[in-house]
């Protein structure tokens, strides 16, 4: 591994891309479902590859390729090996909804002091962290890493990986049930995050208002930041002000003053992980006016709780996920907006299991007892309750919709769903 390492580090960075490789990279051949980068070992070299590591043995003996059994595992075995050798301070994210949105308004406020490394995207699983990890360098003062998980054991791996100095979990809801096996399989999952941190000595923050996330700490810990609405018990505590489109809040540190902020998020949904980011920048010493003026700049750029207005309607979009506890956090916030034509096109909700048919009814019934102009859904595990809910719109793909709202106009559009449904593609037709 140490060979490996002097020449990740004699290169400009980790690559796994043939279409995309930069010169003088370092590119590790993965191979997938549908690709296998073991193939083109020869294209990497001719786009200036410093050095490539495969599984494919045909290269044995070339000084510019590392042959090993499992490309994949020596990713992640180099990305542990390069956590060994940094000293800087790792913040990480998990959780079920808003884990993406916390981590960009984390990296958003500790920018405002620090050169921050972050997870790009959403590369939360077991290829993105490695990659996070190895984009760390020694100009970096602080990192920013978000762990996702669909399957038992899977956060315990990467926090085992990322060995985060401080860290949260912003919230556990009943998503990827079809992988998790229950409600109880996602808190044990999740709790490994918490566990990585006690075992390290790390800080965890915790949003006390959330019982599920107090009862996963481990026990006796006591390195805890407190963060929430309850202004008695909580070292960072806010509110929303208002009822409006885009969230405002005021927030304090430690019973000082309450400071107030206008956000371009939608949904007071995201209030607390707001409050989660103000949390973290107070722990590392961001200037509170700072970290105001970070939570004002920062604009969703994902489809996630984005407002956009087109020249015929207005659309709220948080189209990249969607679980039980999401869907329904939307519909609420967008029930209480005020607007006299409001439409929501929905997408279908996956890895459910055996909650997939009573989840779907749920919403169903929630949704029925609005008085919406229309309603589109999108998903055949919607369409088998077309017989009870006549009046909907059902289909199986969202381009089969386009057609019909295009004729749309004067409405106030909840576009919520995961980004499988690819409902984000709609937006061009309203």
């Amino acid at each position: 591994m140490k060979n490996l390492y002097k020449h990740y580090l004699n290169s400009i960075g980790v690559s796994t891309d043939t279409r995309t490789i930069p010169e003088g990279s370092f590119f590790v051949a993965l191979k997938g479902e549908n690709f296998d980068a073991n193939e083109m070992v020869d294209l990497a070299l001719e786009k200036g590859a410093e050095h490539v590591v495969t599984s494919n043995k045909k290269y044995v003996g070339n000084p510019k390729v590392t042959v090993v059994d499992d490309t994949l595992k020596t990713l992640q075995q180099l990305a542990a090996y390069h956590r060994e050798q940094l000293e800087i301070p790792i913040v990480g994210i998990t959780g079920t909804n808003g884990k993406t949105t916390t981590k960009e308004l984390v990296t958003a406020v500790l920018s405002k002091k620090y050169k921050v490394a972050a997870t790009k995207g959403n590369l939360n699983n077991h290829i993105g962290v490695p990659l996070t990890l190895l984009s760390i360098s020694s100009e970096h003062d602080i990192a920013v890493v978000e762990m996702g998980a669909s399957h038992p054991g899977e956060i315990k791996e990467l926090a085992a990986l990322v060995k985060p100095t401080s860290g949260l979990i912003t919230n556990v809801g009943i998503a990827h049930i079809e992988g998790f096996g229950s409600f109880d399989g996602v808190k044990a999952t999740k709790k490994a995050l918490y566990d990585q941190i006690a075992a390290d000595n790390g800080t965890i923050f915790i949003n006390t208002g959330n019982e599920n996330l107090v009862g996963m700490l481990p026990e006796s810990f006591d390195r805890l930041i407190s963060y929430g609405t309850d202004a008695q018990n909580c070292l960072i505590d806010g509110h929303a002000v208002g009822n409006g489109e885009m969230l405002q809040l005021e927030w304090r540190y430690n019973n000082g003053i309450y400071h107030s902020i206008s956000t371009n998020l939608t949904g007071v949904y995201n209030l607390e992980n707001v409050l989660a980011a103000a949390t973290v920048g107070c722990f590392y010493d961001v200037d509170e006016a700072d970290i105001c003026l970070a939570l004002s700049e920062y604009k969703p750029t994902n489809s996630r709780s984005q407002v956009v207005q087109t020249n015929k309607n207005r659309i709220i979009i948080d189209a990249y996920n969607a679980n039980p506890s999401s869907m329904m956090a939307s519909l609420d916030n967008f029930q209480h907006l005020q607007h006299e034509h409001k439409v929501l096109i929905l997408g279908a909700m996956r890895e459910l299991g055996v909650a997939q048919d009573s989840e779907h009814l749920s919403l169903l019934k929630k949704i029925s007892a609005v008085d919406y102009d229309e309603v589109y859904l999108v998903g055949n595990e919607f369409a088998k309750f077309a017989e009870q809910f006549p009046r909907y719109h059902y289909a199986e793909m969202a381009i089969d919709i386009k057609d019909e709202i295009c004729k749309l106009s004067g409405k106030y559009i909840l576009l919520k769903g995961s980004n499988s449904n690819k409902l984000s593609s709609l937006v061009e037709y309203l």
